[in-house]
């Protein structure tokens, strides 16, 4: 135990004593003794080779699968946010069957593994050989070939963006809810329609609560590409794997992959971290102004 003067709000230096928590001390040494004797035996194991590792990281095949996983993570993202918009609006819906539509999609797509939606849409041409887009009741149309269509990379994006946006609607339904309730009076008493009320008023101010978790959400979308490697995507964990079956290097490819994705995960976090102290620091503005009704409502009417 140690005494320090803190001063205090008038008058002389008052000695405070501080209490050594002793036990914290010897935990945290235990932890670090811990951890580092696990991460001493994966940096000196003889049958790791961190030559190969090095030598691997900035491959061209690997690069090249780096950039695929985010292609792959950003256009799954964006289809999963603008169909997930979509299906929350739906969700809401006064009409029974659009609610119920919306309420069966999220159902049954969080309902089911990714592997297995991957999978699905890889193998479409065994149910659909080919596609056709024509005009009802006449021959004046296109058809391609489904097996050209769906390859590797458009599966693992139509998969994994179908998936996500099971989630975003949901993410989008509660940001849409959590809008207080006069800002939807104010707008009828305007003469909005329902279509419009939404779009002008309930939506920018529910992004505010959406688009944080949506920086989750693609956080995790990035580690989820993963799986894409059971259809061929092309991505960094297939473009690893197919390396590390030809040369039987697999510790050392697995840990080329996980320093990207880590990398990866890294830049989208601190882009995460920009994202919400930006518009956290929008909501605190308009709460101190006068509310999100004061700004939004006047220019409408105007």
């Amino acid at each position: 135990m140690r005494t320090e003067p803190i001063a205090g709000p008038s008058g002389p230096p008052v000695p405070v004593a501080r209490t050594l928590h002793w036990g914290r001390w010897v935990s945290a040494a235990v932890a670090l003794a811990v951890a580092g004797w696990l991460v001493y035996l994966v940096v000196v194991n003889p049958h790791l080779d961190w030559g190969k590792v090095a030598e691997y990281l900035f491959n061209d095949r690997i690069l090249a699968g780096v950039w695929v996983t985010i292609e792959i993570s950003v256009l799954a993202t964006a289809l999963g946010l603008v169909l997930g918009v979509l299906v929350a609006v739906m969700r809401l819906a006064h009409n029974p069957v659009l609610s119920a539509l919306a309420s069966g999609y999220i159902w049954f797509f969080r309902g089911t593994p990714v592997l297995v939606q991957l999978i699905f849409w890889y193998n479409l041409a065994f149910l659909f050989p080919e596609l056709v887009l024509k005009i009802p009741f006449t021959m004046i149309g296109l058809k391609w070939d489904t097996n050209q269509v769906m390859t590797g990379f458009t599966s693992a994006m139509l998969g994994l963006g179908l998936n996500l946006a099971a989630y975003f609607a949901e993410t989008v339904r509660a940001g849409i809810q959590a809008v207080d309730r006069g800002q939807t009076e104010a707008a009828y008493a305007l003469g909005m329609t329902p279509a419009k009320r939404m779009r002008v008023i309930v939506l920018p101010q529910a992004l505010r609560i959406i688009i944080p978790p949506t920086g989750n959400e693609f956080i995790s979308m990035l580690k989820t590409t993963s799986l894409v490697y059971v259809v061929a995507g092309h991505d960094l964990m297939t473009n690893a794997s197919q390396i590390y079956k030809a040369n039987n290097r697999i510790m050392e490819l697995l840990i080329v992959a996980s320093v990207w994705y880590m990398l990866m995960t890294a830049v989208a976090t601190f882009l995460q971290g920009r994202l919400e102290r930006r518009f956290g620091s929008d909501a605190v503005r308009l709460v101190r102004g006068g509310g999100a009704a004061a700004r939004v409502l006047p220019k409408v009417a105007a």
